[in-house]
């Protein structure tokens, strides 16, 4: 059987070149295998969103009221748990750093895996371009070493974290897992702050626009106001999902795959229950639901800075960091896999004698940098990072689906709990999401979509006729194919 299919797949016409230098066309493109454990993968798993917890998250609350923002965490939570649990099927069948792009590849066929692919990259070069301009906010705002929020420090923050991934893959998770454990305990410890002086009265304390349907005390802006504040919801779990990007990276993915997104989304699931109640209940809903800093808000109220507050300050930018060093790797991650099968100009899939993709962590890093210096929009990004992840849960969540039905013999050492269910949930709660950013910031949104058109332009016309057959993912499908042509005779 196996030689049957292996003759299959030499016969099948593939759709894609393979590049002069065979197997060191691979070669020159590798990551650094075995450098992650099931503890440093969870700790990138919180790092990618911890930051969303200290900022963020309130303006929900200016979007939907209490009771919005907390219907909306519930479902935009429930959304990713069911495609956290999805992921961690697809990453045991196909355990590569081509993540999302990589399991749409194999249900969806190219153009699936691109759209895919370019979602995700979406998300995680604008992600990090918006977060650094809240980094220059907040090193202003404490007044450290007298700087401004501008460009020189947006620089060194790209050159100096990028420098870090460079160094290599082991080095950089480990320090974002320290900065990670510094931003999870400042939470923990402004909740035990935050709840002496909860008082419930406060949680509906924003006033009640009568003109909106189904509005009251505990939906202040009606019920449209749930699904405007969708995407406020996902602020304290967006990212996650990239986990499986470090796939090629990993001990045993097979094993600490599953179990670090399962733990992950758990302890982020843990952060935003509490970090939600403790900051709505200590000063009321009103107070912080515009507030750039709304954790300290919540801690001072009318009195001045405390000494809990500077620290939660402080730890807010730990957090910050935390999240935009993360995201640097998810993004040249994913640009990786993407160049490395063609889909993408080849060369930026490149490796380092340390095997770090560095052209993948140099250019996204220029092009964060160029749009927080030129722009310096923060909120606006973010809007567009939001945009194209809601498309690529959709695609994913579908993926899950496809494979499930098309492919029910594929060795699966993980299930997904609950199975199509589980991701038919993740998909459709993910296209109610993506209907809600354009309720959010229409102009974001259609930014996001002209983006989206010329990516495809560029597939449509050029990278889907240069395909690298010998990459993970296509051989994957090519195998899959084989097997298919067998299975009908």
């Amino acid at each position: 059987m196996a030689d049957d299919i292996e003759a299959r797949l030499r016969a099948v016409p593939a759709p894609t070149d393979s590049p002069e230098g065979g197997d060191d066309y691979l070669g020159r493109r590798t990551l650094r295998r075995g450098s992650a454990g099931w503890l440093l993968l969870t700790g990138l798993g919180v790092a990618y969103v911890v930051s969303g917890d200290f900022s963020g998250w309130n303006v929900g609350l200016d979007k939907g009221g209490f009771g919005g923002l907390a219907i909306a965490t519930v479902l935009m939570g429930a959304m990713y748990a069911c495609l956290v649990f999805s992921l961690a099927e697809l990453s045991t069948i196909l355990p590569t750093a081509g993540g999302g792009y990589g399991f749409a590849r194999r249900a969806l066929g190219p153009w699936g895996g691109f759209l895919t692919g370019t979602a995700i990259l979406i998300e995680y070069i604008l992600a990090p371009a918006a977060i650094v301009i809240f980094i220059g906010d907040y090193v202003e705002s404490l007044g450290l070493f007298g700087l401004t929020s501008g460009w020189p420090v947006y620089l060194v923050c790209f050159a100096v974290f990028i420098g870090v991934h460079l160094w290599g893959v082991g080095e950089a998770l480990r320090f974002s897992l320290v900065v990670t454990a510094i931003a999870v305990a400042a939470l923990l410890i402004f909740a035990v702050g935050a709840f002496t002086e909860f008082d419930a009265a406060g949680l509906n304390d924003i006033p009640v626009d009568a003109e909106a349907f189904g509005s009251n005390s505990w939906l202040p802006m009606g019920l449209l106001g749930i699904w405007a504040a969708f995407p406020f919801g996902m602020w304290f779990f967006l990212g996650v999902e990239g986990v499986p990007l470090a796939a090629e990276e990993a001990k045993d993915p097979v094993r600490s795959m599953p179990r670090a997104l399962s733990i992950s989304m758990g302890v982020l699931a843990l952060l935003a229950l509490i970090t939600f109640f403790a900051a709505t209940g200590a000063q009321g809903a009103d107070a912080v639901r515009t507030a750039g800093n709304p954790l300290v808000v919540a801690l001072e109220g009318d009195g001045g800075p405390t000494a809990l507050s500077r620290f939660v300050n402080y730890a807010g930018l730990a957090g910050l960091v935390a999240s935009f060093f993360s995201l640097i790797y998810a993004g040249s991650r994913q640009l990786f896999a993407l160049s490395r099968a063609g889909y993408l100009p080849r060369f930026l899939s490149l490796t380092s004698r340390r095997k770090a993709p560095y052209l993948g962590l140099v250019i996204p890093g220029v092009i964060g940098f160029a749009l927080a210096a030129a722009t310096g929009d923060g909120a606006r990004m973010l809007n567009i990072a939001v945009f194209g992840a809601t498309i690529s849960y959709a695609l994913m969540a579908l993926s899950h689906i496809v494979l499930r039905r098309r492919e029910p013999g594929l060795e699966r050492p993980y299930r997904t709990p609950g199975g199509i269910a589980t991701s038919s949930v993740a998909f459709v709660l993910a296209l109610s999401a993506l209907v809600a950013t354009f309720l959010v910031d229409k102009d974001a949104a259609f930014i996001a979509l002209a983006v989206y058109a010329v990516a495809l332009a560029y597939f449509a016309f050029y990278s889907r006729h240069h395909l690298v057959a010998s990459a993970p993912e296509e051989e994957f499908a090519a195998l899959a194919e084989a097997e298919a042509e067998l299975a009908r005779d």
